[in-house]
């Protein structure tokens, strides 16, 4: 990997925003499927969860979403993290919200003020849920009472959502679906994995269009990765291949062209439980970070992708220190990439910068490290400031800027 030189600074303030309960994401990653389903029993006390949404609007505003007794709460700051508004609650009913490791709530903000979010409600029986959405036209006074989006009305799995606006009116949603799966066993047919289904809103949010179904076989419980390019929004996904291969997927939702991302052959009759980020920078280029442990390739990777023309893929991390669940942010030629290590005695956030597009990098850097629970690090951009949050069971919601 050719390296630029480069100058990276740290100035980390402390939140306040404190969460002082746990649900679950202290383990390092795994590859199979975990013991408990993820489902919250409605007669359970709910804890706060380490995994939140953030953002950042085009006033430089960065904006919190977390989840805290079965509530889901939204906050911002004007001082890069150093103070917080008082949370203000979503949804007024209470509801048992998937936020721990690859589930969290999404949170998205336009040019006018909009807020939107989204979550996946978690429903009693073993890996159902559904996609729920609220909005607020009042700068995050007040919210709308939330909608489901899934319209299918089964009983079955809708979980792991994305969330994407245009910065405008123009907003699109992803899932992970489970009505055809389940449609077909009922007929007797075999069906591997789940089904990317998406909603869109012209609106701002105001009403929604029919689902519409992207594809079919896709792994079931690595959370869905959504940008919007100028040619419309862009989902990434595990797909399954053949009958066991777990790679990844991207597609744009408007004209339903798939292409595989990396042929890795991650032959694995499980769902790994680690997906993907993607992100683009405005000029048609799209920069895609996944983790595999494929035939062909091992670890984390990054590749850029423009049209049908896609880079080398480029391994980053510490694969002796467990580095997984990346995320990817973009503005312009500058690219932050993220992900968490482990070293057997503490987490690490981890960074890496590219100021040309993806061409040359900053060696990766670890800027903050916690021997507590961790969930995984949030990269944001925003007039080239760059910011990474991270919240943490010992020191709280952290924002830490990258120079």
């Amino acid at each position: 990997m050719k390296t630029a030189p480069g100058r990276w600074g740290l100035a980390q303030t402390a939140a306040a925003l404190l969460l002082s309960g746990y649900a679950g994401t202290a383990l390092p990653h795994t590859h199979m499927p975990p013991a408990n389903p993820g489902q919250a029993v409605a007669s359970r006390s709910a804890k706060p969860t380490l995994a939140i949404g953030a953002t950042i609007d085009a006033q430089g505003r960065i904006w919190l979403t977390r989840v805290e007794n079965r509530t889901l709460l939204v906050s911002y700051s004007t001082d890069e993290g150093r103070h917080f508004s008082a949370p203000v609650t979503v949804n007024a009913e209470p509801e048992n919200i998937g936020a721990e490791g690859e589930s969290r709530p999404k949170i998205a903000v336009t040019r006018n003020g909009t807020l939107h979010l989204t979550w996946t409600l978690l429903l009693p029986q073993p890996y159902t849920g559904e996609i729920r959405y609220a909005r607020s036209t009042d700068g995050g006074r007040t919210y709308s009472a939330p909608i489901t989006i899934n319209d299918d009305k089964r009983l079955t799995s809708h979980r792991f959502d994305s969330l994407v606006s245009d910065g405008g009116d123009r907003l699109a949603i992803v899932w992970l679906d489970g009505r055809d799966r389940d449609a077909a066993k009922e007929k007797g047919d075999a069906f591997a994995g789940a089904s990317v289904y998406f909603a869109r809103s012209d609106d701002d949010g105001a009403s929604f269009l029919a689902n519409r179904k992207l594809t079919d076989h896709t792994c079931e419980c690595c959370r869905t990765a959504l940008t919007w390019t100028a040619d419309g929004p862009v989902a990434l996904w595990r797909n399954v291949y053949g009958t066991h291969t777990r790679d990844f997927a991207l597609a744009h939702l408007d004209s339903g062209k798939l292409q595989r991302l990396a042929e890795d052959e991650w032959n694995i009759d499980a769902c790994p439980h680690h997906g993907g980020g993607i992100a683009t920078g405005g000029d048609g280029t799209l920069h895609a970070v996944w983790y595999t442990q494929g035939k062909n390739r091992q670890g984390l990777f990054y590749r850029q992708a423009e049209g049908d023309r896609m880079s080398a893929p480029m391994a980053f991390g510490n694969p002796q220190a467990q580095a997984g669940h990346a995320t990817v942010a973009a503005d312009g030629q500058t690219v932050l990439i993220t992900w968490r290590e482990f070293d057997g005695q503490a987490y690490g956030a981890m960074a890496m910068l590219s100021r040309d597009g993806g061409i040359s990098w900053n060696e990766p850097r670890r800027i903050a490290t916690t021997e507590g629970a961790a969930d995984y690090p949030i990269p944001l951009i925003h007039s080239d400031r760059m910011h990474v949050v991270w919240n943490t069971l010992r020191e709280g919601i952290r924002i830490m800027e990258v120079e």
